[in-house]
């Protein structure tokens, strides 16, 4: 595997000249504070990457068999309830990693009480989100779905899969954020477990649905929430047996103190997910606006897009599951000032995940054709559009591993304001006002040159900020050696 092919290559380095890092006290017992930092890695991310990559697969494997099974309108479609998926991750993600981070925090300080409550506000907050979002989506589905960007060939293909899809956000966001505090809490197997089995679940019944019951688009809705509900009862099911704290029914009592130190640590993913998820919405009216107004038309654009970002979410998920997997780790050994490590973790972490962007870079340039007709068949000018619409939107791949990295590690260390900020730059600093302005002068190809320069803007700022931030580390890890007396 390429994660544990980096470690090795990375063990090997350090061996001939590294620096070697002194352990951790291995007074609190947590293999966070004293194993080798590759091994650490390679055991969170890759559960890390898997968990990401089923959220990913959910929508990519709908997204499939729709395409074979209903075509072009039904791509469309996904893509138009897009939006309502990234919001869940989002959530799970403000609640999970927020939980997580303060976790993991409170446990290297060996406050085990204020970690056990961390996470059951955490736990509690999810249910809470999971069943209001529920709700408001059953009440203003056709109005969301339209301000989306639904046309009206596209909006009752996405009205009946959405309608199917809300039953499961409660169960997603719970399952997707449970993961993070299990993962935190030591058992990488068991989340990476959780999110898996529900994948494959989906995966089987996807086909049986949508071909053999010919239930289409309400087919492909069904196995996704079934494969939800089961991973949900996995991941639950934890909850009552965490190995370094105990849940009680104190630890579910909201207290402002702790909601508050979640909201904080978490907003960093929530942000990144919801910028994701206003430029979605941006990006669907301008291509459904300008694509009305070109040779595509607006479905063809529509099709296209929601493909081709469901398509880097791969890519995407491997890169971000590599910077979740250094949470826990960063967390314990910024808590107990093993600054050093901190700083190994980071290097490891950007390293692979570069590796990563570059083998990325190289799949979208050139077997682009190739990867859209896995998603069913179309005009030439349906291919056409989604070569250029590739290569152009994704030609800096190879850099977007530096931002989600450096964002989730400064909310590990608990910079939680610079962390919000790092995952803004790319999405809503840059990347949705170069929607809006492109194509006024470039009509539908605007959108295609605005991904490219809001890549290239967003690593320069996280370059900047991290090079600051890693020369802190170095003096606060120079301090405690001059303070520590020698034996």
């Amino acid at each position: 595997m390429l994660i544990t092919a980096i470690q090795r290559y990375y063990d090997k380095t350090k061996e001939k000249g590294g620096t070697k890092m002194k352990p951790v006290s291995q007074e609190a017992n947590n293999p966070l504070g004293y194993r080798k930092v590759s091994r650490l890695l390679t055991g969170y991310a890759i559960p890390c990457i898997i968990s990401m990559l089923v959220t990913a697969l959910y929508n990519i494997v709908d997204q499939i068999f729709i395409g074979q099974g209903v075509g072009v309108l039904g791509n469309a479609a996904t893509n138009i309830a897009f939006p309502l998926s990234t919001t869940c991750t989002a959530i799970a993600l403000l609640l999970g990693i927020g939980g997580a981070s303060n976790f993991s925090l409170e446990l290297g300080a060996g406050r085990k009480d204020d970690a056990a409550k961390s996470a059951g506000n955490a736990i509690t907050m999810m249910a809470v989100c999971g069943i209001v979002l529920f709700v408001i989506v059953t009440i203003f589905l056709t109005p969301m779905l339209k301000f989306f960007g639904a046309t009206d060939d596209v909006l009752p293909y996405a009205q009946t899969y959405t309608r199917i899809t809300s039953i499961g956000f409660p169960f997603l966001i719970i399952n997707t954020a449970i993961s993070k505090l299990i993962l935190a809490d030591g058992s990488p197997k068991y989340s990476m477990t959780s999110m898996l089995v529900g994948a494959v679940i989906n995966t089987i019944l996807d086909p049986i649905f949508i071909f053999v019951f010919d239930m289409g688009m309400a087919g492909a809705a069904l196995a996704t929430i079934i494969g939800q509900i089961i991973s949900f009862c996995i991941s639950v099911k934890y909850a009552f047996h965490f190995h370094h704290i105990t849940l009680t029914r104190k630890s579910f009592q909201l207290k402002y103190k702790y909601c508050r130190n979640i909201f904080a640590l978490g907003a960093s993913a929530c942000f990144n997910q919801n910028a994701m998820t206003v430029t979605q919405i941006v990006m669907n009216n301008v291509l459904s606006y300008y694509g009305a107004r070109s040779i595509y038309g607006s479905e063809i654009p529509l099709a296209c897009a929601g493909i081709i970002i469901k398509v880097n979410m791969i890519f995407m998920a491997l890169v971000i599951g590599i910077s979740q997997g250094t949470q826990p780790i960063v967390g314990f050994n910024y808590g107990a000032k093993e600054y050093g490590r901190v700083k190994e973790t980071y290097k490891l972490a950007v390293f692979s995940a570069t590796l990563i962007s570059i083998l990325a870079f190289l799949c979208f340039q050139f077997f682009p054709r190739q990867i859209i007709s896995i998603f069913g068949n179309g005009s030439e000018t349906y291919f056409k559009f989604a070569e250029r619409y590739f290569r152009i939107f994704l030609f800096l791949t190879f850099i977007n591993g530096i931002q989600p990295v450096t964002s989730n590690f400064f909310t590990s260390i608990g910079k939680s304001v610079l962390g919000v900020f790092m995952s803004l730059t790319r999405q809503i600093i840059f990347l949705l006002p170069l929607f809006v302005i492109f194509p006024i002068f470039l009509g539908i190809d605007g959108v295609m040159y605005a991904g490219p320069i809001a890549d290239a803007a967003a690593a320069v700022v996280c370059i900047y900020f991290l090079i600051r931030e890693m020369r802190e580390l170095t003096r606060l890890q120079k301090g405690l050696e001059e303070a520590t007396p020698i034996a």
